[in-house]
């Protein structure tokens, strides 16, 4: 009696039936947090799936779009039989492969496998140079059916690659020596990772004992030379010749300044500054390179009379080493060429103005450099960067190669970031010049002094640092 009278009251103990409550709800709050748990994975498993569905389906639907000869194949079966007739298979030394048939038809109709272009396009894109075969370049160029124009080091073709891409083939001459040799494959190996928007861009070669030769991108418009001389060189707007002349100088500056090591051209001029469909230069003909460090004497090159006379710097025919600030010397003469939009020798002129830049100098000295100008066609509105450009192009002929400035100050000048600092007489190179050989008393103080001096300067700036160059003698 006594026992079930205390399980009643237990029963009815207000804190057990408060911690039973407790429980309760603690139990029921679990069960919907499991169900939730549950309900919420099976949602973001389906969004996940839908999303890579998603992605999948694009991705097959961008491949649909992508043309046949630029696809990556991703099994065996991808690397489709030959179907056009007959074709001609070549495989280069780097597993390029190209099906190209023997009339060279329409891009759309070619039939290109998995290694062909899709492998061509990837080493571009790493910027590395393609090795072509002779087979290959035959194709290209249609069995080198048009000629785009020929040098003393070879003939330049007109190419096309399978993608559609238009090229120029320069086959260079059968002349050759181990020397040359070296030193094209220096050039393949350096320049054909450099670049930059206005320098020539180098695709491939082909180095084989029955041609040497160099594949370059396709400039539309030529030389800037057929620009400035042809007989409608007035009607060439001002501002695009600025521009040229602005986005040549950056090439420049990018080979002398930003280039892992230092490139000289050795030969600007306006033949080897090319313009593509828009008229953007790119500067062209690099020619042949070697390596060597200007702290090693017997490395120091000396110039052997290289570049074009009339552009090629004073040092360039002296027995002294020369630096990259004979290109600073030819990008001056290119300048006064874009100023006047004619060449700077013309013997048909007075002669007060046969030599331009000695009368741009006179002109500038007696402050009459706007009559100059306006002589050469210039007009009011475009006069004050033409007057800048043509004092810039006195301060890259001084005669000292240290007193010209760097391409990057150069490029800043012509933008109008820099001020440009009043030019001095740059034609001490044109006094008469004295035989070293001889005895006169004359001859003997510019043997001592002047010329000593000179030699002094140059080498005094060039043994400061040891910096590798790339030396390039233009072609």
């Amino acid at each position: 009696m006594s026992s079930a009278i205390f399980q009643d009251t237990y029963n009815r103990d207000p804190f057990y039936d408060s911690q039973q409550k407790v429980e309760d709800d603690f139990s029921s709050t679990m069960r919907w947090a499991v169900v939730g748990s549950v309900v919420s994975g099976l949602v973001m498993t389906i969004a996940i799936v839908a999303i890579v569905y998603a992605i999948i389906d694009c991705l097959k639907k961008a491949g649909t779009a992508i043309p046949s000869y630029a696809r990556i194949a991703t099994r065996d079966s991808d690397i489709t039989e030959e179907k056009a007739s007959n074709p001609v298979n070549f495989s280069s030394n780097n597993e390029v492969k190209i099906g190209i048939t023997p009339d060279f038809p329409v891009i759309s109709e070619s039939q290109v496998e998995f290694a062909t272009m899709e492998r061509f396009l990837s080493n571009m894109a790493r910027e590395k140079p393609v090795r072509f075969s002779p087979d290959q370049l035959s194709a290209f160029t249609d069995n080198y059916s048009t000629i785009l124009g020929s040098g003393g080091f070879g003939v330049v073709f007109k190419g096309l690659f399978p993608n559609g891409v238009q090229v120029a083939v320069k086959v260079l001459t059968s002349n050759w020596d181990k020397r040359v040799e070296e030193q094209f494959m220096a050039e393949v190996g350096t320049l054909g990772r450099t670049y930059h928007i206005n320098l020539v861009r180098l695709y491939g070669f082909c180095f084989d004992p029955s041609m040497r030769a160099l594949v370059y991108e396709y400039m539309e418009n030529g030389s800037l030379d057929r620009l400035l001389f042809g007989e409608n060189n007035r009607d060439i707007e001002w501002d695009m010749l600025h521009r040229i002349a602005v986005q040549t100088a950056k090439g420049l500056a990018y080979l002398h300044e930003e280039c892992e090591r230092r490139i000289i051209h050795y030969d600007i001029k306006p033949g080897n500054v090319l313009l593509d469909k828009n008229l953007d230069p790119k500067v062209a003909d690099f020619g042949l390179a070697k390596l060597f460090s200007r702290e090693s004497s017997q490395n120091s090159l000396m110039a052997d009379g290289r570049g074009t006379p009339g552009y090629a710097a004073p040092e360039m025919w002296k027995p002294y080493p020369v630096t990259h600030k004979c290109d600073v010397y030819s990008f001056g003469m290119l300048l006064f060429e874009v100023v006047g939009r004619r060449r700077n020798f013309d013997d048909s002129l007075s002669e007060s103005r046969t030599w331009l830049p000695r009368w741009t100098w006179e002109m500038y000295e007696n402050n009459e450099l706007p009559v100059m100008l306006s002589l050469c066609g210039i007009t009011e509105k475009d006069r004050d960067k033409a007057e800048k450009m043509a004092m810039v192009a006195l301060l890259c002929i001084q005669y000292l190669p240290e007193a010209r400035p760097l391409m990057s100050n150069v490029v800043q000048m012509l933008e109008g970031s820099k001020e440009i600092t009043p030019p001095s007489f740059p034609f001490q190179q044109h006094s008469p010049i004295p035989n070293i050989t001889g005895g006169s008393e004359t001859n003997s103080e510019w043997n001592t002094s002047s010329g000593t001096t000179i030699s002094k300067q140059i080498q005094s700036n060039r043994g400061s640092q040891a910096i590798c160059e790339i030396e390039l003698a233009g072609l």
